[in-house]
């Protein structure tokens, strides 16, 4: 989910400390927030790390590999999927109770999650002295992972997983350098996927169009909104009870109540702040990259996924931030007409990402491993 508007987060911030809210209020409620600030911030820390030892037994280096593996990018931090470990592989499942029949009815995002998830799977296994073979597998519905033996070798992208948030912020305006652009290309396109990257300002500036044209469908949708809702974390108390969705403090948002978060979520989430917010940020980010497949179907979504997850890593390597801007491909109407500026016929794009140099952001979190592993 995006940051709240400048203006918005005042009215927030005083509805928290100057508007009367003695129920909560008052010197319980700082200790409160200072607590769950200190829980949240030991959370985070023991979620995003490397491991400490990774010449580790092989039924250890497959539930580390799960591990790494849930770091990665996913749709709302609903981390969709389930990991099935046998002696040399890993099967990736979509968890169906964890999909957004609004924003995502065809499980589009699903499948492109479970491509993130494999992608810092394949990068962590050379780490560890494996070869990950991904492979889709029609039958289960899901990626095969197959491990083989191989060389140990830590690269860039491996050490840049725990570094990688997608960050919902005003980046600073600076272009890439030529050399770091030709990396971000270098590693943006895949088997049946290729990247487009576009960081003329006039091209931002199209691709803001559509942008907007997305969001404002969204804020007019319900469901969208109802569905994104039940996805905010509001306060520490619930990211770390759910270690999942949304959370207001990654965002660059206040930290709230939940109870008070939903009550005032309608007034200060509208569509034209939502719309200035994006406008803001498209205009101070270097670049817009585009993950476009060959055939919509769920095996090129996840290998969308997997290109993307690789920019996202190559471009934390360099010192680079980076968000999802979806909006543009949610939305089927306004996906076709930008389809069609791109110039990619009939094929779908699949993500869209912006990308620049950018302040950090506290992280979200990731369940346990335990919450992600199922038996055969």
């Amino acid at each position: 989910m995006s940051e709240v508007h400048q203006g918005r987060r005042g009215f927030l911030t005083a509805l928290t400390v100057g508007g009367g809210l003695v129920a909560i209020g008052g010197a319980t409620a700082l200790v409160m927030n200072a607590q769950g600030s200190s829980d949240y911030e030991e959370a985070v820390n023991s979620t995003w790390r490397h491991g400490d030892n990774i010449d580790v037994p092989s039924s250890s280096a497959r539930r580390e590999l799960v591990r790494y593996a849930t770091l990665a990018a996913n749709s709302h931090n609903t981390q969709p999927w389930q990991f099935r470990l046998s002696d040399r592989s890993i099967l990736v499942l979509p968890d169906s109770e964890r999909r957004l029949p609004a924003v995502d009815p065809d499980d589009h995002h699903v499948f492109a999650s479970l491509g993130c998830a494999v992608e810092n799977m394949v990068q962590a296994a050379r780490a560890f002295g494996l070869r990950a073979v991904p492979s889709y597998d029609l039958e289960a519905r899901g990626i095969r992972v197959d491990l083989e033996p191989a060389p140990s070798e830590g690269t860039d992208l491996f050490g840049a997983i725990p570094h990688r948030q997608s960050t919902r912020a005003v980046y600073d305006g600076r272009s890439v350098p030529p050399e770091h652009l030709r990396l971000l290309e270098a590693v943006g396109s895949g088997d049946g996927v290729r990247m487009l990257l576009f960081t003329e300002r006039q091209q931002r500036e199209d691709i803001l169009s559509y942008l907007v044209a997305g969001n404002s469908a969204q804020m007019d949708d319900v469901a969208f909104i109802e569905e994104l809702k039940s996805w905010i974390r509001f306060s520490y108390g619930e990211a770390l009870s759910t270690r999942d969705g949304l959370f207001s403090k990654s965002s660059g948002n206040p930290v709230l109540p939940g109870w008070i978060g939903r009550l005032i979520f309608s007034q200060v989430f509208t569509k034209d702040a939502e719309n200035r917010k994006y406008e803001s940020q498209i205009r101070s980010s270097a670049g817009v990259a585009v993950f476009v497949s060959e055939k919509n179907e769920p095996a090129y979504w996840a290998e969308a996924g997997r290109c993307c997850q690789r920019f996202a890593l190559q471009a934390t390597a360099l010192g680079l931030k980076h968000a999802f801007i979806n909006q543009p491909v949610e939305v089927p109407a306004v996906r076709g007409q930008f389809a069609t500026y791109l110039g990619i016929g009939g094929r779908r794009p699949d993500l869209v990402m912006r990308f620049g140099y950018g302040p950090e952001l506290p992280k979200s979190l990731r369940r346990p491993i335990e919450h992600v592993i199922v038996r055969a």
